[in-house]
Formats: C-alpha cells, sequence, structure tokens
C-alpha cells in the first residue's frame, strides 16, 4: 500500500519513511499541502500522512480541498496537543490525529488499524448484498452507500463506520467508549472527543435539522443510537 507523507520537516518524513518502509509500505513523500494535492492526484495513495503547520499551503486548507473529492484516509501530525486543535482537525476532515514527537510503534499502529478499517470498508462482499432502511435514511453495505431522501450523501470511512454500527443495532443504546473500541479497535482513552466530533458530522449529513434528529439519537448520560425500527432487505 502507497502512504503519503507530507511534512515541511525533511527529518521527519525521511524518519517516517524508514518506520513505514519497515512494515512493508511503499512511502511517498511531499514538503507542502499543494504538493501533496498534486501527488494525491497522480499518484494511487492509501493514506495520507499531513502535517499541520507547513508553508505554500498547511494542512488544515490541503485537507478542505481534498475533502471535496476524496475520502482517503487521513492523520493528522501536529506539535500541538490540545484538544481544540484536535476537534479543529476532525472537524474539517481528519480521521485520526497524532501529536509530536510521537511514539514510531504508536504511529504505526495507528496507520494499520486505519488502513484495516479503510480495506474492510471497501472490500467487495462476496455475500448477498445488506441494506438497511430506516425511514428516508438506507445504508447500502454492499456497495458502501449512504442516502437520504434518495439523495446520496457522501460520509468519510470513519463516519460510515459509526453509522452502520448503529444501523445494524437498531435502538440499541451505545456509549461514546463503545463506540471508539469497536471502530478504533482500541482502548477508549481520550476518544470522547473524537466520537463526538463524527457524530456531529454524521448528524449534519443525515438530518435535515441536526439539533432535532429523526435517526441519530442521544439518550443523555448513556450514548447515542439509531430510534426507529430497522428494516433489512
Amino acid at each position: 500500500m502507497n502512504i503519503l507523507v507530507c511534512d515541511d520537516d525533511r527529518a521527519i518524513v525521511d524518519a517516517i519513511e524508514i518506520y513505514l518502509s519497515q512494515e512493508g509500505y511503499t512511502v511517498l513523500k511531499a514538503y507542502d499541502g499543494l504538493e501533496a494535492i498534486r501527488m494525491l492526484q497522480e499518484h494511487e495513495v492509501h493514506l495520507l500522512l499531513l502535517d499541520i503547520m507547513m508553508p505554500h499551503m498547511d494542512g488544515i486548507r490541503a485537507t478542505v480541498k481534498i475533502r471535496q473529492t476524496s475520502g482517503i484516509p487521513i492523520i493528522f501530525l501536529s506539535a500541538k496537543s490540545e484538544d481544540t486543535d484536535k476537534i479543529l482537525g476532525l472537524n474539517i476532515g481528519a480521521d485520526d490525529y497524532i501529536t509530536k514527537p510521537f511514539n514510531p510503534l504508536e504511529l504505526t499502529a495507528r496507520v494499520k488499524s486505519l488502513l484495516r478499517r479503510y480495506t474492510q470498508l471497501g472490500a467487495i462482499s462476496e455475500q448477498r448484498p445488506s441494506i438497511f432502511r430506516i425511514g428516508g435514511l438506507m445504508v447500502d453495505d454492499d456497495r458502501k452507500e449512504v442516502t437520504v431522501d434518495g439523495e446520496p450523501v457522501k460520509l468519510t470511512p470513519i463516519e460510515y463506520q459509526i453509522l452502520l454500527l448503529l444501523m445494524k443495532n437498531p435502538g440499541k443504546v451505545f456509549s461514546i467508549a463503545q463506540i471508539y473500541e469497536k471502530i478504533w479497535n482500541e482502548d477508549a482513552i481520550g476518544g470522547d472527543n473524537t466520537v463526538a466530533v463524527h457524530i456531529r458530522h454524521i448528524r449534519e449529513k443525515i438530518e435535515i435539522n441536526p439539533k432535532d434528529p429523526r435517526y441519530l439519537k442521544v439518550v443523555w448520560g448513556v450514548g447515542y443510537k439509531i430510534d426507529r425500527e430497522q428494516e433489512r432487505i
């Protein structure tokens, strides 16, 4: 698999290339947001590691541009560790966030985990298509498509997996920790903001009025659920 690493610090890019190459990945390198966008257009890339603070075009603006046409998994790299910075990254379309300096083992583990979820999401199922429908909301898990009242909805891979988890378990309340552990496959330590941001994004995309949702409901103090009875075709 091809991983694009974009950071204006060439030493960091070279170090990440060593870590990921040892795991069998092919590493492509870029040093600003504009170059990263060009590389994505010219090469098949399966995951993007993207620094936030860079010249010419920073990681925030690059991600906004990339998300207009691509659902590629994106992990932000940043020296900033505040929750507000992490939330900003998730808000504009990142799937995960790693604070520099980082542990090489944590970096490779997060890359593997996100790629595994992305690969599973895009895999062609040999089984009969599964369509989950609740009112006007429909998830076609064979085609990996979501529609609301017949209109297509574009979700990131993480958003899709969260919605699919809830659609497959109508009426069941999942806590934030349960959602994090099932989707990220790791302990939910400090994952509250991450899940909440993704849930908000899903609501903004599938609900007419996210403040008064028809489908994705909050059970205060407990978690989230898909509220109505599910039909399975």
